[in-house]
């Protein structure tokens, strides 16, 4: 028997092996796929998100357990990795299968049609453009772009964002009022017209506050701390006390800390840890801040890492901006949104101011992810939120963080882009998005890393600052440059023109 003999069949055997452990693998994801379908059961009333979820629970069960040993293997044979197979997870695995059983010899089976490998990544792009807009000029990712104030008096302000590349607009609701967010709004609206554009207006719940509210009587506005200083968390001011003392927003959050427990303020920025815990009161010791120290100010926001907060995500003042928002915006984001239970209190202030409609008079409906609670039970939130109504996921990155540690986001932010892509439900990329740039008028390396990464979402968030509309600009740019290189995990293999002469 010649070498090649041996190697031909070497590798038929290799592949029966693999075709043996995949359709155990594919018996056991189907079998898992439809118990999660049947505990989904009465969530989803929109058909149209039925196959969405249909191949969430197929990667839910994909996922589950280890498929780096089969991915290097199925490369060897020239066959898909299964590195790319969100948004088509059953043809995916399907395809594999057929060609294994062609090169093991161990029967035939049919390929998925072609159109069942288009019909995720078309939904997903359709419902991109229907919350964020269609441009046929415009990069892959849509540009999200969160207004200042001065967007109230200022209409020119609104169509140079427009005009630099904006694609939609964010209003958050944390900040102004009806009137400005009606003449906000009302300038969008004309400059769209005037371009012969559709720009959708997202606004933004502010959802409960988690904030340092007031500092210590005879303190200043802020007051600056170092680590080894310690200050106090009360429920009232006591007076000759040494040291700060500070009021914070939602009794939720002195209840939820206990000794040796983390208090993180200011988007970390200072780190506390918890030294004791009292009736009304909290003493803790500063661990980390900059090297110059770290303010206390008001309105800063606080994190206890580790913990989850089960605070409701609908508060008093967002039920009360429920009206305006539902008669002016395409998109509501529920800040805070981490269980079902956040849903549908939200659902049922919906429906209140429906008229006897049904969801599709609603906006559509932006998760907003900040929180680890929220993060475990997103694939719950997606489908609960997708089955009533057009809904996206923002990865609020800055609180996200904070609350699952910083060497984390990375991986978590890979995790939930992959989920999202399996759910067919569009991702928008936000916080500190080319804050340099947008702050003080150029960006850092590592910044315009982050932009490029950032392609991989359906859209991505710049917050308001005095460069704006140049780091607009920049931001498009970068998009447009990526879209040749990139589609999601996949690689375009364009010409390389830095090299084409050699």
């Amino acid at each position: 028997m010649s070498l090649l003999e041996v190697e031909i069949r070497e590798r038929r055997a290799q592949a029966r092996g693999l075709q043996r452990a995949l359709e155990a693998l594919r018996a056991d994801l189907v079998r898992r796929s439809e118990a999660t379908l049947e505990g989904w059961d009465g969530l989803i009333r929109r058909p149209e998100f039925l196959p969405s979820a249909r191949n969430l629970a197929d990667y839910l069960a994909l996922r589950r357990g280890d498929l780096v040993p089969f991915q290097a293997p199925l490369a060897s044979l020239g066959l898909s990795s299964l590195g790319r197979a969100e948004s088509h997870v059953r043809p995916s695995l399907d395809a594999v299968l057929a060609s294994l059983a062609m090169i093991g010899g161990e029967g035939m089976a049919d390929y998925p049609t072609v159109e069942m490998f288009a019909a995720g990544p078309a939904r997903l792009a359709a419902r991109r453009d229907v919350l964020f807009g269609a441009r046929r000029d415009a990069p892959r990712s849509r540009v999200m772009v969160t207004l200042p104030s001065e967007a109230a008096t200022d209409p020119t302000l609104v169509g140079h964002l427009l005009a630099a590349g904006a694609d939609c607009i964010r209003i958050n609701c944390a900040h102004d009022t009806p009137d400005a967010w009606a003449a906000m709004i009302g300038h969008v609206r004309h400059a769209a017209v005037r371009m012969g554009r559709r720009v959708p207006v997202q606004m933004d719940l502010e959802g409960p506050k988690l904030r340092v509210e007031e500092l210590s009587t005879g303190k200043a506005e802020s007051h600056k701390l170092f680590e080894g200083d310690r200050f106090e968390v009360v429920e009232r001011f006591s007076q000759n006390i040494g040291h700060l003392q500070i009021k914070l927003s939602h009794p939720a959050l002195m209840a939820a800390m206990v000794e040796g427990g983390a208090l993180w303020i200011n988007d970390g920025k200072l780190r506390a840890k918890i030294i004791s815990v009292a009736k009304g009161r909290v003493l803790a010791e500063v661990v980390s801040t900059p090297s110059k120290g770290a303010k206390i100010k008001r309105e800063k926001g606080v994190n206890l890492p580790g913990v989850d907060l089960r605070v409701p995500a609908l508060t008093e003042s967002d039920v009360a901006n429920l009206d305006f928002i539902m008669s002016h915006a395409d998109i509501l984001a529920l800040s805070f949104a981490q269980t079902g239970a956040d849903l549908r209190a939200l659902f049922a202030e919906l429906d209140k101011r429906s008229d006897g409609g049904t969801s599709r008079d609603w906006p559509a409906l932006m998760l907003k992810i900040e929180t680890p609670l929220g993060l475990r039970n997103l694939p719950a939130l997606i489908v609960e939120a997708g089955g009533r109504v057009p809904t996206g996921v923002m990865l609020a990155r800055g609180d996200l963080a904070v609350e699952i540690g910083f060497e984390r986001l990375s991986e978590i932010q890979e995790e939930v882009l992959w989920l999202c892509e399996a759910a067919e439900v569009p991702v928008v990329w936000a916080t500190q998005v080319l804050e340099s740039m947008v702050k003080d008028g150029q960006a850092s390396r590592a910044e315009m890393t982050d932009a490029a990464m950032s392609q991989r979402a359906e859209c991505v968030m710049l917050n308001k600052g005095p460069h704006l509309i140049p780091a607009v600009m920049f931001l498009r740019d970068v998009l447009m440059r990526m879209d040749r290189h990139t589609n999601k995990k996949s690689p375009r293999l364009g010409a390389l023109g830095l090299w084409h002469d050699l």
